[in-house]
């Protein structure tokens, strides 16, 4: 990374930016208040989102076949079509902005 190479510094700012967000996103789900992020709209289900952090947590460290088959359909069944839906609130917010 160079002194003349300026975009780095501005990918460093947006990771910073999302870091922050994240972070306000963490302290949220520890304390299982989502209704701030519920209220942008942008997550609808907050409960589904606390239940991929426990799979995520539970699939680190499982050697359980039956546990890994209950994770994968629910990656399947919920947590896919949780991504697609936060993905169309990104792109129409996203329409809106051009």
């Amino acid at each position: 990374m160079t002194g003349s190479d300026l975009r780095w510094l501005q990918r460093f700012d947006n990771f910073q930016r999302a870091l922050l967000v994240l972070e306000r996103g963490v302290q949220l789900a520890q304390a299982r208040e989502l209704s701030e992020l519920e209220q942008q709209g942008l997550i609808a289900d907050g409960e589904t989102w606390m239940g991929m952090i426990r799979s995520r947590n539970q699939s680190s460290h499982t050697y359980n076949f039956e546990q890994a088959q209950t994770i994968a359909r629910e990656v399947i069944d919920r947590f896919h079509p949780a991504f697609c839906a936060l993905n169309d609130q990104f792109a129409a917010l996203a329409d809106a902005s051009r």
